[in-house]
């Protein structure tokens, strides 16, 4: 396991999950999970399903306390303080529930009251604010069960962020999203993300990539990495692997050079052009080492004419299934 220390400034906003345990009968559900977070992180929490994800969320927005261990929303801990702590909080549930019935600038300001408006004109600014944010202007007198799925769940990110929570929670916020609607929640999340700390829960990797500056993965109820996309992908044994195209030379001596070299690690031959004039290969390095430097010294002193030249950075799908390959069986058994 491998875990990222953030540092952090004494008056900096965090958000804070202290030793954390959840147990349902006689099933751990989660067993000591301990990170925090600072503003301007968006961090996805990943992991298979049934491996705690959800369970977190609800355990930091005070839906269902710990076993053990607790959660510190800024200042305000959600156990000990749970209202204050829900104040500086924004929720968007899975599937969230709406009111189908009310149209979206009714149910907007049914949110407003309900988080403390009471001016109308503090409820008014709040509701421009948050349908231009959202880009809901064009929907707003429309009933909330005619909208697409797309526009549902805009309508969900506006009532989580109406009081402008300096904390977001998200739980799947782009579940079931066609992918121009994919784009357009996720660029959202961006340009909402410079003052505020944002966990979203995602099974989708390329997510992570996509709009995650951290990523915490959790497997069987433990909390087993913590780091930049970056750094996980330089887990993969993909990290440093280089694919290139030779041209017009013989296969099996390009093969042998390349595996010659003091980084390399394995090479395999990919496909060769019909007439045999050009073959691409795949170098892997061997492991902590890199061997794109070595190989295009070798091409040069070759005089190889190379075609395509392409350095992996790494592939978090095969870190992920590392870190979380014992998840089958925790889930049968529970």
């Amino acid at each position: 396991m491998f875990r990222r220390h953030v540092p952090h400034q004494a008056d900096a906003p965090i958000l804070e999950l202290c030793g954390v345990a959840v147990q349902y009968d006689s099933h751990q559900v989660l067993e000591d999970i301990s990170f925090q977070l600072t503003t301007g992180e968006r961090v996805a929490l990943v992991g298979p399903n049934g491996a705690g994800k959800s369970t977190t969320m609800k355990m930091i927005t005070g839906f269902l306390p710990p076993t053990s261990g607790t959660a510190r929303i800024g200042g305000p801990d959600i156990l000990e303080d749970p209202i204050q702590a829900k104040r500086l909080l924004g929720y968007l549930p899975e599937n969230g529930p709406l009111y189908g019935e009310m149209t979206v600038l009714e149910f907007l300001n049914f949110i407003a009251e309900m988080r403390g408006y009471r001016s109308t004109v503090e409820k008014a600014a709040r509701i421009a604010t948050v349908t231009e944010i959202c880009h809901l202007e064009d929907v707003g007198y429309q009933p909330i069960e005619t909208l697409s799925k797309g526009y549902r769940q805009r309508v969900g990110i506006a009532q989580a962020v109406i009081h402008d929570p300096p904390y977001m929670i998200m739980d799947e916020p782009t579940d079931g999203l066609d992918p121009n609607q994919k784009h357009e929640v996720r660029d959202l999340i961006s340009r909402m993300a410079s003052d505020k700390v944002i966990i979203l829960s995602t099974h989708i990797l390329e997510e992570v990539e996509a709009i995650c500056s951290r990523a915490v993965v959790i497997s069987g109820g433990q909390l087993v990495a913590d780091g930049t996309p970056d750094e996980l992908k330089r887990k993969s044994s993909w990290h440093g692997a280089v694919t290139l195209t030779i041209h017009g030379q013989d296969t099996s001596g390009v093969k042998q050079a390349l595996e010659g070299l003091v980084n390399s690690g394995s090479v395999e031959t990919l496909e060769s052009s019909t007439a045999g004039e050009a073959c691409r290969y795949r170098v892997f390095p061997k492991p902590n080492q890199a061997v794109a430097a070595d190989i295009s010294e070798l091409t040069r002193q070759k005089n190889w004419q190379v075609d395509e030249l392409h350095i992996e950075q790494g592939r978090l799908d095969e870190v992920f299934r590392d870190l979380t390959k014992g998840q089958k069986e925790r889930e049968v058994k529970i």
